[in-house]
């Protein structure tokens, strides 16, 4: 299952998420979004857990509680939408 969580701390790193999930259970993947020119986090990131009940567990747990100072909001990530790319300048 992926999972979406907001409302991170830009100090907030990948590490950071694959260490607070990883107490649920076994992580696939854990990623922090960054902006692509200034590397600086965009708030928000995912986690990717293989057992559905560990995920489902890791949500139920997670949403509204404070990770680095702020209170996340962690939900089912919704499938990405195919749309097109916007032209760079």
């Amino acid at each position: 299952m992926n999972i979406y969580i907001g409302n991170l701390a830009y100090a907030v790193t990948s590490d950071d998420l694959q260490e607070a999930f990883g107490a649920f259970g076994e992580i696939s993947r854990a990623t922090v979004i960054t902006d692509r020119e200034t590397g600086r986090s965009k708030g928000f990131g995912f986690v990717e857990m293989p057992n559905d009940d560990e995920a489902r567990k890791a949500i139920e747990e997670m949403n509204d509680q404070p990770l680095s100072g702020r209170n996340i909001r962690v939900n089912e990530a919704k499938p990405r939408e195919d749309r097109p790319r916007r032209p760079r300048f």
